[in-house]
């Protein structure tokens, strides 16, 4: 079920979305202001209409707006036409294209953090300072989010941009795209060539599956663990395989100078191969 409007007792039903946004640069702001609120209010899955729904989406916001819907856990591109990739310029279909791959590679990452949001009763779609209470800068920021506890997500805003300033919580981040390592504050860090600015948490291990063309065809029985690791010494993640549904913690810890696991997080169930995070590889 895919809700739109909602009261008091509404956390009973799956999943809601952020209604009818326009396709301006306020709207996008506004629609991620609405999804902060929605998740401090009870409620673990939100989403939104990729690039608005009332009238075209212009390309450039469009492909701004793309990680940001596709970085959250449930995505869809829907509103007045053309919102197909295909309708716009074939350079958007290739931008389109490393989005939704980039989300697919991660989908483990994303059932697993699903799974333990939907237990602990908290939002996919995560303001920081949900995971940072002590940390006064976390309660100041509403263009950010942690997508999960391991992930944070800066969208780009405002148009003609390729870069933005992102407050990161106390600790270490790693860029995704990049692999440049940054300390908790204010910097002001470059997008990717997905326009977005995606940073893992020092020490968390992100699970990963092989790029398959849709869920069905996924290969649930190897797990790529990837260690997200700076000057940690010890790592942790969660990881659930569909077949059981059972959530399970990764830990692995650095030993002479390699990340070896502390035992089989899988239990037997599926292969799992650890590595360490290289942007070159994701």
């Amino acid at each position: 079920m895919w809700a739109r409007s909602a009261w008091a007792g509404s956390q009973r039903y799956p999943l809601h979305w952020g209604g009818d946004s326009g396709a301006q640069d306020s709207s996008m702001a506004a629609t991620l202001r609405g999804g902060l609120s929605f998740g401090l209010s009870g409620f673990t899955f939100w989403s939104h209409d990729i690039g608005g729904f009332a009238a075209k989406t212009p390309e450039e916001l469009y492909r701004r707006w793309m990680p940001f819907g596709m970085l959250t856990s449930h995505s869809r591109c829907h509103g007045t036409p053309p919102k197909e990739p295909w309708g716009y310029s074939a350079a958007f279909m290739d931008d389109f294209r490393r989005a939704d791959e980039l989300k697919y590679r991660l989908m483990p990452y994303v059932y697993a953090q699903a799974k333990d949001s939907s237990e602990r009763g908290l939002p996919m779609l995560r303001a920081l300072f949900i995971e940072y209470p002590g940390d006064p800068g976390s309660w100041l920021v509403e263009d950010e989010y942690l997508f999960g506890s391991d992930i944070l997500v800066a969208p780009l805003m405002e148009s003609g941009v390729s870069a933005r300033d992102v407050y990161l919580p106390p600790g270490q981040w790693i860029d995704y795209q990049s692999g440049k390592v940054y300390a908790g504050g204010w910097h002001n860090i470059a997008a990717g060539q997905i326009p977005v600015v995606m940073l893992v948490r020092d020490g968390a291990v992100v699970p990963h599956i092989k790029l398959a063309q849709s869920t069905a065809q996924m290969d649930w029985s190897n797990i790529e663990l990837v260690v997200f690791a700076a000057n940690s010494q010890n790592a942790q993640g969660l990881v659930c395989l569909p077949a059981d549904g059972s959530l399970r913690r990764v830990e692995a810890a650095r030993r002479n100078g390699v990340f070896a696991l502390a035992a089989d997080p899988l239990a037997g169930k599926a292969t799992s191969t650890l590595k360490m995070f290289s942007p070159a590889a994701n």
